[in-house]
């Protein structure tokens, strides 16, 4: 149901992409009309599949409902926006599935080029063969993390976001390869055997992340803080602390 939510919304992304014309929000982060186009597909659709359970997204949200709940979906319905603005391939839709703190199920869609994970009890992924096209069960494979390549691990950064500290954190450890990538494709990326390792030591919000968690920690992987534990949802203010995504290296921060 999520992929399928994601692809509805990942069109209309698509839609507007000739027209981006961006607002500021308070924070100083961008919002296109794009952004808040998924945002109502995504709401719509949710509260006709699954009305009893509480949404945060991005870009409107009822927040202290879902912070008292124990089960809630997080949305962000055009992570990336910065991306997206650029003309970049590298932005998703993301929704997710959040039980007592922790990320059971996701969907990460990334129209712009006809890619979609999923996470549950296993993570699979599938390219849709047109931009009308429905994601198919049999056309999603299986997916799963890979063991460290002996050289060294992969590690993918982010493309807008590299700060100072995450960059010691690389120098610190013995990295082969540096992948930029935008939005959460790189949890994905972790999770399809493709890339080792993302450590995020800078600001983001749990819905920047939630869904890649799922269809990471679905693959075998894991998302932690620098002191080993799991990352949380349903803090008060949706603002996750510092955090390294893992592969099979899970531990080794």
């Amino acid at each position: 149901l999520f992929g399928e939510i994601a692809v509805h919304a990942g069109r209309a992304i698509m839609k507007t992409r000739d027209a981006v014309k961006p607002r500021y929000k308070s924070d100083g982060s961008p919002v296109t009309a794009a952004d808040l186009a998924a945002d109502e597909i995504i709401r719509r659709e949710l509260a006709q599949h699954l009305p009893d359970i509480a949404v945060v997204t991005e870009e409107s949200c009822t927040r202290a409902a879902a912070v008292k709940a124990d089960r809630f979906i997080l949305v962000d319905p055009l992570d990336g926006t910065r991306e997206f603005i650029r003309g970049s391939t590298e932005f998703t839709v993301n929704i997710a599935l959040i039980e007592q703190g922790t990320p059971v199920a996701g969907a990460v869609h990334a129209p712009a080029l006809g890619t979609l994970y999923v996470g549950g009890k296993t993570a699979h992924c599938c390219r849709l063969a047109s931009d009308d096209a429905e994601p198919q069960a049999s056309e999603m494979r299986p997916i799963g993390v890979r063991p460290p390549p002996p050289e060294g691990w992969h590690v993918v950064i982010s493309r807008s976001h590299l700060d100072p500290a995450t960059k010691a954190w690389i120098e610190r450890h013995r990295i082969a390869e540096r992948r930029p990538a935008g939005s959460s494709l790189k949890f994905c990326l972790i999770a399809a055997g493709e890339a080792d390792v993302y450590p995020r030591l800078g600001p983001t919000m749990e819905w920047d992340t939630a869904a890649g968690q799922a269809v990471l920690t679905a693959a075998g992987g894991s998302v932690q803080d620098l002191d080993g534990r799991p990352l949380r949802y349903g803090k008060p203010d949706f603002r996750n602390g510092n955090f390294v995504a893992w592969g099979k290296a899970a531990g080794a921060a």
